[in-house]
């Protein structure tokens, strides 16, 4: 972070530093990024299959993963920047980069981009906490009633109110984002719930003795109907790829040589490959054991009862990851706006910190600003949440929102400026297509889940 300019989200464009700072390898890289990306969004996979089908289910994944793939290598093209006076430039960051190649105002746009992703994932993180705490609740109640018994009466608004007053309390702790601990632990538990989903599915597959589904998904009572499904679908896929926003940061702490472009691409090449391997896996198994029944959340829709624990435990992974993850998103809003107030008011006492003493107690130091904003925000996240608490339809438009700008736009942009690619020569035609193909991809996206989103608030 940088405190020169308020309103940035990252750092700007930096000259060179001294090579021993970087001492990141292709495999810190590819840890960084499948860390990055394997999340929440895995769980919807298998009902995004479901509503495409055994053939634009797998094939949407890969276009997905092919599409990322190209976003990214061009990207890690744009890090270093050449000049002869002060050397190589490096951009740590995507809203640097973009203020550094397309101008200020571009991004400002960038900026408010990143933020709404941030935000909106927090919102995301709300949803799924609840519905993981809910689904411990019911599986104990299926193992001990039995799995006909009318268990589910679960009070969500109540566990959101919760979930909200333990980030209210979590979030007053300064630099929480600068914890390694919390990457770890979260990275460690987003593998343990996905690796258990995708097994259950599998298991439920050989337990069934066949393959359910079929090529055109789940049916729909009219044509329109199911085209809202299959955008919603594609938008959900679209949430769980992308990673342009964090890959400039990732690749600012490799060393070199070799250069650091070709150990992000190679990074980028293995991960992106992991990825859409472990994805196809829990997107077709659990399609395969569930068809047209598959839960919008594999581990929380309850196609899986038994063994019961098992599914305790994965819920159990999914709030330790999301706890910790929520707060590593929102530190970044939180880092910003704490920037833009001390830059706006520097002789505010309400952005001083103040120290407190309390009987039997060490002296707590909190800011007034600190409590009062950081507070707001996880009140406002938590009103969303319970305003619209749809798994699948908010990460539907969080997918189609970020997809296209922060995955395609501003890297085509960017790399368009880097490599000085004239208008209407081959390859800025060829680019062009490529980010105006992608946008109207984006855009059935974001019908399909704003369409899911009211149907599911008003039905």
């Amino acid at each position: 972070m940088t405190n020169s300019e308020p309103f940035e989200v990252e750092q700007s464009a930096v000259p060179d530093q001294e090579p021993s700072k970087r001492t990141g390898t292709v495999w810190t890289a590819t840890a960084h990024v499948i860390t990055g990306v394997i999340g929440a969004g895995v769980l919807s996979l298998a009902w995004s299959t479901a509503q495409l089908g055994w053939i634009a289910g797998p094939l949407s994944m890969i276009f997905f993963a092919l599409i990322t793939l190209f976003s990214t290598l061009i990207l890690c093209e744009c890090y270093l920047t050449p000049d002869p006076e002060k050397g190589p430039i490096r951009h740590p960051s995507l809203t640097g980069a973009v203020k550094f190649f397309l101008g200020e105002k571009r991004q400002k746009i960038c900026a408010l981009f990143v933020l709404e992703s941030l935000y909106g994932t927090a919102v995301a993180y709300t949803i799924t906490v609840t519905q993981s705490v809910s689904a411990i609740e019911k599986s104990n109640c299926y193992h001990k009633e039995g799995h006909d018994s009318s268990c589910g009466r679960i009070h969500r608004n109540m566990l959101m109110l919760i979930f909200g007053a333990v980030q209210i309390v979590v979030s007053q702790i300064p630099d929480f984002h600068n914890m390694a601990w919390l990457s770890v632990v979260a990275a460690v538990m987003s593998f343990t719930y996905a690796f258990i989903g995708m097994a259950l599915g599998l298991a439920k597959v050989i337990g069934n003795g066949m393959v359910k589904g079929s090529i055109s998904g789940v049916s729909a009572n009219s044509g329109a109907e199911k085209s809202w499904l299959v955008f919603q679908g594609i938008a959900d896929i679209a949430f769980a790829y992308p990673y342009s926003v964090i890959l400039l940061e990732i690749q600012d702490t490799l060393k070199s040589p070799p250069s650091e472009d070709q150990t992000m691409k190679k990074a980028s090449r293995i991960s992106i490959v992991t990825t859409t391997i472990f994805y196809l896996c829990c997107g077709c198994f659990g399609y395969a054991a569930f068809g047209d029944k598959t839960p919008g959340n594999l581990l929380t829709g309850f196609g899986f009862y038994e063994p019961y624990w098992l599914v305790d435990f994965a819920n159990a992974c999914i709030i330790l990851h999301l706890v910790g993850g929520y707060q590593i998103y929102s530190q970044v809003i939180f880092a910003m706006v704490e920037r833009w107030f001390a830059a706006k008011y520097p002789d505010s006492t309400l952005g001083r910190n103040l120290e407190l003493k309390l009987p039997l107690c060490s002296r707590l130091e909190f800011n007034i600003f600190r409590l009062v904003f950081r507070t707001a925000y996880v009140v406002s996240v938590t009103g969303i949440a319970m305003l619209f608490p749809y798994f699948n339809q908010v990460l539907g438009v969080l997918g189609a929102l970020n997809f296209w700008s922060l995955g395609i736009y501003f890297p085509v942009e960017i790399y368009m400026v880097q490599k000085s690619i004239g208008a209407w020569t081959r390859k800025w035609v060829l680019l062009e297509a490529f980010s105006l193909v992608c946008l109207v991809i984006s855009v059935m996206g974001l019908i399909g889940s704003v369409e899911g989103l009211i149907r599911a608030k008003f039905r």
